[in-house]
This record gives C-alpha cells, structure tokens and sequence, in this order.
C-alpha cells in the first residue's frame, strides 16, 4: 500500500467539511474556540508489536477523545500522523480506524503520510468545541474527589496481551478503551477540576492535587473494581494498589464540593484538604505509598 492507496483509503473515512476532500495541504475550520489535544503511540511502549493494528487504531482515537472528554468537549475532528509499512498491517489499521471513527461519530480533518523506519509511532491530533473546559488545577479544599467507572481493567488487559491467561473484557479494556464523552459533557458545567485517568489513579490523583496547591487523601477501598478484576486480580490491599497505579484507565477523575452529588455514574474515593501530597488509607490504616505511583516516561540509558 503507497500513500495513494492510503490516502484514497482515508477518503472513505467520515470526513471533516474542512477536510477538503483531503484534496489539500491545509484544513480549514471555522469553529471557535477550540480545544485542541494531541497524543501518540510508540510500538513497545504503548502499545505491544503484536497487537492488532485495528486495536492499536482504536486506542490512538480512543485516548485523544478522553482528553476531549476531560474538557467536556463535543468532537469536532482529528488529524492523523500515518508511517506507512506493511500493507497488510497498513489496511486492518484502517479498518479499526473507520470502526472507531464511526462508533464515535469523528471526522477526518487531514494529516500527514511518511515512511516507516523502524518501530511504529502513531500521532494524532484532536479537536473539541463547545467545552466548558474544566482544568486540573481548580480543586478546593473540602472537595470530594470522584472517578468514573472502574479502575485497574487494563493493566490487567495489557499482561493477558503479553500471553498471559484471563478475560477477554479485561483484554479489550486495554486494547479498546471507552473515552467517557457523553460523562465529560455532563460534568464539565459542574466540576471544580477534571482529567482523564491515563498514567495511574494515584499519580493523575496526585498531579491534580499539586497543580490545584492541595494535598489529596485517597480511600483504597473506595477503588472502584470491575467484577472481572476481583475475580482475576484479587480486591487485597496489593491488588487495589496496583489497579491504581497501572494506568491505561481513561476514565475521568474530578472534584465535586464534598455536598455535590454527580450527574453521572460514579465513585467517590477521596477528598481534597489544605496542605500537599497524596495520602492512602483502607479499613486496616493508613497505607504507606507504593513506590511507583503510575506510568512515567523516562529515557532509555
């Protein structure tokens, strides 16, 4: 598959009016304001060479619409950063593209084709409208920390993809995370402070403190887990400390006036308080902070 080939794929995708029929070296948009997130995937590190391409397509869409949901944003389009391989590999991810696009009615607004040279790395930039645009830095004191749906399914997932033996639901929450758009749109006019849950729940947890000048106390107990989890993973205190530390969640995290009660299906598993830094604690006590708290990169050495 060359770029013609690929290009002309992408033409059958939902395309952005201000695509051009990707005729074009430039969009144009006439929406404003607009919030505007970019994220991508490197081969062996966010995603493993043997996953699917059409789940690897998925999750590239999938974790830039949590960010728009983070924001409370609508969809308005995504640009797409493509190094073109292997041809088989080329056409199942624009199958897994097309199904992502359309499961959550995106439109192509253009991007850029280059050869691969090595290990894949995926790029892709979204665009949200009408967001009330919650930041991470307005928690208050007093506020009810909340997070939506449950926690720790995909680091699971990811050591069932690497060969080991469980659920497939725990699997696919890995490979093909749900952004929370419709949750983001109804908490954005509502929440003091909001982000989507993608390197852990302790560190996004503490990052949202840090930035807002507040320390964090979170109940371990309080950690929603999928049903699948408990029964694969265990609910221990070791098990709860590493569905909040593995990441790959996306799901949203938000604070609430501690009186405030969601409009959305969701779990309040701590508070905010004057002071800094996190804090755990469960029925036994208080719970000494495990020493990685989530994903972060670091260079190789």
């Amino acid at each position: 598959m060359n770029e013609a080939d690929f290009i002309a794929a992408l033409r059958r995708m939902p395309l952005h009016p201000g695509a051009r029929g990707l005729v074009d070296d430039g969009a144009v948009l006439d929406a404003a304001p607009l919030v505007v997130t970019t994220d991508t995937l490197v081969e062996g590190v966010h995603f493993l060479p043997h996953d699917p391409p059409a789940d690897v397509a998925w999750k590239l869409v999938a974790t830039n619409l949590s960010d728009l949901a983070a924001k409370g944003a609508l969809v308005e389009g995504v640009m797409l950063n493509y190094p073109l391989g292997d041809a088989a590999w080329d056409r199942a991810f624009l199958d897994g593209l097309g199904a992502v696009m359309n499961r959550f009615h995106v439109r192509l607004i253009g991007g850029d084709t280059v050869s691969l040279r090595g290990c894949r790395v995926l790029t892709l930039t979204a665009f949200g409208r009408d967001a009330p645009a919650p930041a991470r830095d307005g928690a208050r004191p007093g506020d009810a920390l909340w997070v939506t749906g449950t926690i720790g399914d995909a680091g699971l997932g990811l050591a069932i993809a690497r060969g080991g033996y469980g659920p497939i639901a725990l699997r696919d929450a890995y490979r093909r995370p749900l952004p929370r758009l419709t949750e983001g749109r109804a908490l954005g006019p509502l929440v003091h402070a909001m982000m989507d849950v993608s390197d852990g729940l302790l560190i996004d947890a503490a990052r949202m403190a840090l930035a807002s000048g507040l320390a964090v106390s979170i109940d371990l107990d309080a950690v929603p887990l999928s049903s699948e989890a408990r029964v694969h993973g265990g609910e221990d205190r070791a098990a709860r400390l590493a569905a909040a530390t593995a990441g790959d969640d996306y799901e949203l995290l938000f604070a609430l006036p501690a009186d405030a009660t969601p409009p959305v299906a969701a779990t309040r598993i701590g508070a905010f308080a004057p002071g800094q830094g996190l804090s755990l604690y469960d029925a036994g006590g208080p719970v000494a902070l495990p020493l990685r708290l989530g994903f972060e990169h670091k260079p190789d050495r």
